[in-house]
């Protein structure tokens, strides 16, 4: 949820879930050596091959150069009935180059929910360094992600996270909206829906394990993917050996309005921000005081509110503007910044009904995903993971009286996280949550000012977990920092862990 590569992540802000362990029919109490019924699963020949579907496959041929392999998984649409109807889970594997000193495999997963893993051999390789070759590097797309068995409910929209807009008439077209998204997904998808959930991901992940022949499997997960390796703890105790958890909310934190509790810190991001272009105000001409540019801001949300904002050709209305402003507040880096300031640049231009405007590369590829029935896909694997995990009939109205209530205090910030989303109108789970009760030997990593897994969830879980130590980055606006943030002294400490396996004495710190 940290770059343009990963639209989708980015926008949500990575929320983590935990969810109860109520045992199914068709599964052993966690820690069995196999659970029943789930023999073929887990016994199953992998079929290496090679990842580049094709000679416009970017991220394949990649993966070919770099001497990985790709193959698909066969795992049971529903794990209580295992002779039932299969799907398919993609993974990529990049091995250990160190065998003689292999720890065995590790899989990673990027959040989102519905973010796509199978290139994340190659990403973490580079930030491991020559830890990575102690390790069979495991990249997985998650069931109905990427190049595993799909799910697309047909949105015309690239996101269900969007704001209320500025009075109840907008917000009635968001419920309108939502409720529509929601339906497309009965109609389309309806037979699917009560499995596309993290349990059954972190069920996929253990056939994972076993298909593969190991008995433990190391993990990194980073924002929603922290979620996925508590539930996978909870679900599998002593089947993790080193996990690295990076950006983290408490279960508890993990809801159908994912980033409800969030405002101030992203409105402290919008603050600090403002600043930033102020000082640059030769360059992006926003404002030249950080009031300016807020006020900057504040014109171009009123000009959304009062007709969509003409942008190439796009079109960009009130509910959409306020996530291109959030989706550029993860992280306080100058090269983050200066992509926001001159997408706001565009807006403004947009705000003065400039006929003339036109959004640059990276721009436009963030309008197609939002506006357009090409971000569907990812956006309606994102919906269906968090509404099959924790949809909740709260009323239209409480949403209403949310937005009301955070709107004066936190005016981007407030309509968009306590926005109704599609999950008011979805089927019940057919899982209670998972509750996470148990105590890890993890390494946690987080930055204080997080502006999507907020630093008081990974306090929380640190304390739950006494055996695990947390490094915390002071000061710094930044979701997801091992590996994305530059700190030298992250990267050092979590290679560290991998390569001995031996967690800090001490809780760290890494000063920015």
């Amino acid at each position: 949820m940290r770059t343009t590569t990963r639209i989708q992540t980015a926008l949500v802000g990575a929320a983590v879930l935990a969810m109860g362990a109520a045992a199914l029919p068709a599964v052993a109490q966690a820690g069995a050596a196999e659970p029943v019924g789930l023999g073929r699963y887990y016994s199953q020949h992998i079929d290496w091959h090679d990842c580049a579907l094709g000679s416009d496959d970017a991220t394949g041929r990649k993966l070919d150069a770099a001497g990985a392999r790709c193959a698909d998984l066969t795992v049971p649409l529903d794990y209580t009935d295992p002779g039932g109807r299969t799907i398919t889970v993609a993974v990529s594997r990049l091995s250990a180059t160190d065998p003689a000193h292999s720890v065995g495999p590790m899989l990673f997963n990027d959040g989102g929910p519905g973010g796509e893993g199978l290139d994340m051999p190659l990403r973490m390789g580079a930030v491991m360094g020559k830890v990575a070759g102690k390790y069979d590097l495991i990249g997985m797309d998650p069931r109905f992600v990427g190049r595993s068995t799909p799910l697309d409910c047909g949105w015309d929209i690239g996101s269900a996270i969007f704001s209320a807009g500025h009075d109840r008439a907008a917000f009635n077209r968001s419920v309108a909206i939502q409720r529509d998204l929601a339906e497309r997904c009965r109609r389309t998808n309806g037979d699917v829906l009560p499995y596309v959930t993290t349990r059954n991901t972190a069920r996929d992940m253990d056939v994972v394990r076993g298909a593969l022949g190991a008995k433990r499997m190391s993990y990194l997960g980073y924002s929603y993917g922290s979620y996925l390796g508590e539930v996978y703890t909870q679900l599998f105790p002593g089947r993790t050996d080193r996990m690295v958890l990076d950006g983290v909310v408490h279960p508890d934190e993990y809801s159908q309005t994912l980033l409800a509790g969030a405002e101030p810190a992203n409105e402290r991001s919008l603050h600090a921000w403002a600043a930033w272009a102020a000082d640059r105000n030769a360059t992006y001409r926003l404002g030249d005081t950080s009031d300016a540019v807020l006020a900057t801001v504040d014109r171009i949300q009123r000009a959304a509110a009062e007709k969509p904002l003409r942008i190439g050709d796009f079109r960009l209305d009130e509910h959409f503007v306020p996530v291109v402003f959030f989706g550029g507040l993860g992280s306080d880096l100058d090269d983050r910044r200066a992509s926001l300031a001159a997408m706001v640049q565009v807006l403004a231009r947009a705000a003065d009904r400039d006929p003339g405007v036109r959004p640059g590369l990276e721009m436009a590829e963030l309008l197609t995903f939002l506006t357009t029935e090409a971000g569907s896909q990812p956006a309606s694997v994102q919906a269906a993971i968090i509404c099959g995990d924790v949809a909740t009939r709260r009323g239209i109205d409480s949403y209403w009286r949310a937005v009301q209530a955070t709107r004066v205090d936190y005016p981007l910030a407030g309509p968009l996280a306590n926005n109704i989303s599609p999950c008011e109108f979805w089927g019940s789970p057919a899982e209670a949550p998972t509750v996470v009760d148990n105590d890890v030997p993890a390494l946690l990593v987080n930055a204080t000012g997080d502006p999507r897994t907020l630093y008081s969830g990974a306090l929380r879980i640190r304390h739950q977990w006494s055996e695990s130590r947390l490094i915390t980055v002071p000061g710094a606006i930044q979701h997801g920092v091992y590996g994305e943030y530059g700190n030298a002294c992250v990267d050092k400490r979590v290679n560290a862990y991998l390569a001995t396996g031996r967690l800090p004495e001490h809780d760290l710190t890494c000063r920015k």
